[in-house]
Parts: C-alpha cells; sequence; structure tokens
C-alpha cells in the first residue's frame, strides 16, 4: 500500500523540475597539485543549482536550469556541457556586453585535499555575468509556467543584490502558483557574512516545503522567544538523533509550511576518508539513515548529490527511510566520480548502494 506524499503534484502531471543559479568553470591542477605548483588546470563546470540539475536529468527527471551567462565560448560550453546531460537551458540567457559590462562567467579554482590535507576553494566570481544582469523586467511567472518544483539555494542571493532580488522574486511566485519549493541554505563564508546569510534565508523560510540543510537561518523572532527555553540557536554539527529531533521540531513549530527537513553529517577520518549518514524530518517523525563510510576521488557536490538523491526520491514516491537512504548512497556515489556533478543514470545503482550490508562501526 503506498503512503501518502504531499510532495506529489496534486493533478498527477509529470513532474517537472526547473532550478536558478549560477554554473562556473571549474579550473582544477591535476594529481593533487596546489596551485602554486601547477602548471596546468583540468577545466570542467558546475555550480550547486546546476549540479542538482543535472543529477536529476541523468535520473530521468524532467529538469531545467535558468541561469546568465555571457555570449561567449566559454558562456556556450558551460550551456552545452548541462545539455549534453539532458538538462534543458532554453532559459539560460546569453549575455551581450550591453547587458552585462563586465561580461564574463564565474570561475573557481579547485584544490583537491589528500590524505591529512583537506580540499580548498578559491573563488573568481565577482561581476559574473548573472550578478550583473538587471532582473527587474524579467518575467518570472512565465520562466516558472509548467513546472511543480523549483530549488534554490542561498548560494545565488549572496552573489550580490540583483540575484538576492530574484531568488526572493522567485521563491513568492512559486508558491503563488502552486509549485513545491525547496531550498538550501548552502552557507558560502567567502561570499557573505553569517548574519547576512541567516537574515536573508530565513526571510525564505515562510514560502519552503522541502529545507536542506539546517543553517544559517533564525528560529527566534525576537530575543524574548530565544529566552523562553534552554535550546540555543546553533545546531551540533555531528548531532545525536534526540539532538536532530528537537532541533527539527522548533522548525516545524515555528515553520509549519514545511513538509520535509533534511541534512546530512559527515565524519571526516582523513582529507581522502569519510563518513556519511542524514537525518529527516518528514510526516511527523525524525528518520536517520544508516551510515556509510567510503574514499573520496572527488567531494565537490556531495551535498548537492544528497539534495538531489532525496528529491528524486520524494518525486517517486519512495518510503521515508528509503528517501533518505538514497539521498546518502547518491551523495557517497558522487565522491567517486570526478567533477561537481553526479554523473549516474542508474537507479538501481544506487538502490543496490544504500541496501548493502557494509557499514563500518568505529
Amino acid at each position: 500500500m503506498e503512503h501518502y506524499n504531499p510532495l506529489l503534484p496534486k493533478d498527477g502531471n509529470q513532474k517537472k523540475f526547473i532550478t536558478i543559479g549560477e554554473i562556473m568553470l571549474r579550473l582544477t591542477p591535476p594529481n593533487y597539485e596546489k596551485i602554486r605548483m601547477a602548471s596546468t588546470f583540468e577545466a570542467s563546470y558546475g555550480g550547486s543549482e546546476a549540479n542538482i540539475a543535472l543529477a536529476l536529468a541523468n535520473l530521468g527527471v524532467d529538469s531545467t536550469f535558468f541561469s546568465v551567462v555571457p555570449n561567449n565560448s566559454l558562456g556556450k560550453s558551460a550551456v552545452r556541457m548541462l545539455r549534453s546531460n539532458d538538462v534543458h537551458c532554453t532559459p539560460v540567457i546569453l549575455s551581450t556586453a550591453e547587458e552585462t559590462p563586465t561580461h564574463r562567467l564565474g570561475t573557481y579554482y579547485l584544490e583537491t585535499g589528500y590524505g591529512i590535507r583537506p580540499s580548498k576553494v578559491t573563488y573568481d566570481r565577482m561581476h559574473s555575468a548573472i550578478t550583473e544582469y538587471n532582473f527587474d523586467n524579467y518575467d518570472i511567472d512565465s520562466l516558472l509556467e509548467g513546472f511543480n518544483w523549483l530549488h534554490l539555494s542561498g548560494i545565488t542571493p549572496a552573489l550580490g543584490e540583483n540575484c538576492r532580488k530574484l531568488i526572493m522574486n522567485c521563491i513568492k511566485k512559486a508558491k503563488e502558483k502552486g509549485l513545491i519549493v525547496s531550498f538550501d541554505g548552502n552557507f558560502r563564508s567567502q561570499l557573505w557574512s553569517w548574519e547576512e546569510a541567516r537574515d536573508y534565508c530565513t526571510e525564505c523560510l515562510p514560502y519552503v516545503d522541502v529545507l536542506l540543510g539546517i543553517e544559517p537561518y533564525h528560529l527566534w523572532k525576537d530575543e524574548d522567544d530565544h529566552s523562553k527555553g534552554d535550546w540555543k540557536d546553533g545546531v551540533p554539527l555531528q548531532p545525536s538523533y534526540e539532538e536532530q529531533e528537537e532541533v527539527f521540531c522548533h522548525f516545524v513549530d515555528r515553520y509549519p509550511n514545511l513538509k520535509c527537513i533534511a541534512r546530512h553529517v559527515r565524519y571526516a577520518h582523513s582529507g581522502s576518508e569519510n563518513s556519511l549518514k542524514a537525518f529527516m524530518w518528514y510526516d511527523g517523525h525524525t528518520f536517520e539513515s544508516r551510515l556509510f563510510t567510503f574514499n573520496i576521488l572527488d567531494r565537490v557536490g556531495g551535498g548537492d548529490a544528497f539534495a538531489s538523491g532525496l528529491i528524486y526520491a520524494m518525486m517517486n514516491n519512495f518510503k521515508p527511510i528509503d528517501m533518505i537512504n538514497f539521498a546518502v548512497a547518491s551523495s557517497v556515489i558522487k565522491h567517486t566520480i570526478h567533477g561537481d556533478g553526479n554523473i549516474t543514470d542508474d537507479v538501481q545503482s544506487i538502490r543496490n548502494l544504500m541496501n548493502m550490508n557494509y557499514d563500518i562501526k568505529r
């Protein structure tokens, strides 16, 4: 007997997904080299929202990505990569020099960690095409027409005022049109301050159905609310089940519009070996996934693979415990793939991994 899933389209139509964000050029020194040692770089493309669109498209979801890229070889190459992975890019704007004076594609450099040395990201994305584009007269209603799921993150609004307005307008319009909205706070300290991120992301919460990650957000509207309990504004990085359930309950009490909250928990044994598990609040219950321990080829995009795995499982009406295990297994597989995206088109391989009896106790 199938369980009731409030996140499935009410009209029974095909599930159509759209996400909005920046796609960037990624430059990586080969063979775990540091940037100061490198004489060559491996080029690829990625970005949180683009990674999720790519992963879902590979799993068979009708997936669309919206962004602004420069109308040059770099911008076209980034779009071509997404299209080669079955992502619809029709809404993507190829901007001219008149529309975005700096006319550039954002870039980031990745030093891949090894052993005790962690990975390191250096951004070069200021004044990129999406941050310079004026969205004041852009038709958001038409952009979202025909879709039933919108995914957004806290990275895009961190890029500048134009992007903040765009994301807030999109999230409000999506709720007017009845779309399911998922949102991942995805705090990036190189892009904005903790206080800026927390204030903005908290404004988004009343419009969110599926919350991925649990910070940065305010749970209290004022100091009086905060003083009424012992629970503090902050969440353990590696919580117990009881601690995590308490956090989830505070979110749901304050924001009853939330239908699902999920977060993954990472245990870093070294730069090359991690363990992952996750917690999820859904339908009044808190679920804890199994623990996966694995070696890392490329960690970037692991959180996006978790998000895309969870969205896919929800769209396909998995049982709640299978939703969260499928999401973690998707992230684990991404750690074995070079590049930002989880280019995995075999759903059964993810199911096989999530059902393997190999948990390592530490």
